[in-house]
């Protein structure tokens, strides 16, 4: 089983969602979870303990393991991450520019299985999912 296989079924198990993970300098292995009612720190330890059996057993290499948050400013990986966030204030990022942009910040209106609506000062615009390099909530000043 792969890592990132690994990691949705055992937080899947746990009742949290895998948000992203990220292999850092030093043998850091970064683990981002969520939950409908947000993360905890006794959350974070209870899923670093669990990776750490889980990793022993499945023989994944690493050498320092940290859980946390996505933070406030989520970022949007998979579809249901964006149709979770409907009404949010999101930034999204292009692969490609459009019309010269390649930045794009407002407020999420719409998500379906080909793409994304934002409303940009009054505008709906539509990013399909293929053409959007990162997307993050814009966090609440």
């Amino acid at each position: 089983m792969d890592l990132a296989a690994t990691l949705e079924t055992t937080l899947a198990g746990l009742g949290y969602e895998l948000v992203d993970w990220e292999r850092g300098g030093q043998g850091m292995l970064r683990v981002f979870i969520d939950s409908p009612n947000g993360i905890t720190v006794d959350d974070c330890a209870v899923v670093s303990n669990q990776l750490t059996r889980v990793f022993a057993v499945e023989n994944i290499d690493y050498d320092r393991l940290e859980v946390s948050s996505p933070g406030l400013d989520r970022p949007l990986k998979k579809m249901a991450d964006y149709a979770r966030f409907v009404g949010q204030e999101a930034q999204v990022k292009l692969r490609m520019p459009v019309n010269g942009q390649r930045r794009f910040a407002g407020v999420l209106k719409d998500a379906n299985e080909v793409e994304v609506t934002l409303e940009v000062n009054g505008e709906l615009k539509q990013f399909a999912y293929a053409d959007i390099e990162k997307a993050r909530l814009k966090p609440e000043i």
